[in-house]
């Protein structure tokens, strides 16, 4: 039973509470005041994801920003947390230190405090987990769900796609041919994410549907367009990537799949209506082996969920099949430039009728 599963079939039935969206967002709301609050929680194990000897300063902050990703992408302003460190045998207080120290600059960053929590020991010869609950507020019933996207909508990121992902490919050495600067711009992109805490403003005012790049955009995408019962075409070939990331592509094809697949993004994919937040109504005309046409974007498509398979950028051979999804890719070509924000954001794809 893989994670999906085991959360619908055995907790789900837990979660009665509206707030709760049947656990199939990242995070619930409850009323408070004239508005409501939006919690989220979200656990770092070593072993699992982070190594025992990452810099702790480094595993505070992205403890914490995993979450403020997750509030960014509902359209909340975040302004506290609860803590549960569990460590392992053998820790120091200069760990602790440097580890506090690593919260006390993202709070004095974000705009956050430390709420309370709980500290104790892991089991023997376990490593550390660290598990924050973050809370955000959001005027009553504004809250940006993923399960709202509709047909014709357009996607965009909030930032650069695969240098986390990538980055641990580099962690110990460089890789994909690069040089060691590149590799190490990759390896900070893992350990210290960089959410787009701030754009919570504009995820409310222009998003229908949102939710933050975790696990990877492939599987975060199908994610929304499962919970949205909608499908995507994905135009991978305006995919931001960042110049350390396309370099590793053209070095090492593989890397493109690592980067849309492998997560630790934590920028915000968000599904906005046409001509909102500066998205355009209609996508720009591209070349394609010589011949001018308008890239594929949003259209009726009944029917069952179908495999997301690109091509290369010749379009000649596919890759390997990555999932079994609602996304459809276009043409595989390296993006040209980041995004530059929600409302900058080139159109990434559209989204069509039920699956």
């Amino acid at each position: 039973m893989d994670e999906d599963a085991l959360i619908a079939r055995i907790f789900a039935p837990l979660a009665t509470s509206e707030g709760a969206e049947g656990l199939t967002d990242d995070a619930a709301t409850f009323p408070c005041g004239e508005g409501d609050v939006v919690v989220t929680c979200d656990a770092l194990a070593s072993g699992v994801h982070f190594f025992p000897d990452d810099p702790p300063t480094a595993l505070a902050a992205k403890a914490l920003r995993v979450n403020l990703s997750d509030l960014a992408a509902k359209g909340a302003q975040p302004f506290g947390y609860l803590l549960a460190l569990a460590l392992p045998e053998g820790w120091t207080s200069a760990w602790a230190e440097a580890f506090a120290g690593g919260l006390a600059a993202d709070q004095a960053r974000y705009g956050v405090t430390l709420l309370g929590g709980d500290t104790l020991r892991a089991s023997p010869g376990g490593g550390a987990t660290i598990t924050i609950t973050a809370f955000g507020r959001v005027p009553a019933g504004s809250a940006v769900r993923r399960r709202t996207a509709r047909p014709g909508d357009v996607l965009t990121v909030t930032g650069t796609i695969g240098d986390a992902a990538l980055g641990l490919q580099c962690r110990h050495a460089p890789a994909f041919g690069l040089p060691q600067d590149s590799a190490d711009a990759l390896r900070d992109a893992y350990w210290w994410p960089h959410p787009p805490v701030a754009a919570w403003r504009a995820v409310r005012a222009h998003a229908r549907a949102a939710m933050d790049v975790s696990d990877g955009l492939v599987g975060d995408l199908t994610k929304m367009c499962r919970a949205a019962g909608v499908g995507a075409t994905l135009h991978v070939e305006r995919v931001p990537l960042s110049p350390h990331v396309r370099a590793a592509v053209a070095n090492d094809p593989s890397a493109r799949d690592i980067a849309l697949t492998g997560g630790d993004d934590y920028q915000v994919l968000a599904a906005v209506p046409p001509g909102r937040g500066g998205v355009p109504r209609r996508p720009p005309p591209r070349r394609h082996r010589g011949r001018r046409h308008r890239a594929r974007h949003g259209g009726v498509r009944p029917g069952p969920h179908r495999g997301w398979r690109p091509r290369d950028h010749l379009g000649r051979r596919p890759l390997p099949t990555l999932l079994s999804a609602t996304v459809q890719a276009a043409t595989v070509k390296v993006a040209s430039r980041p995004y530059q924000g929600l409302a900058q954001g080139r159109r990434l794809a559209g989204v069509d009728r039920g699956v």
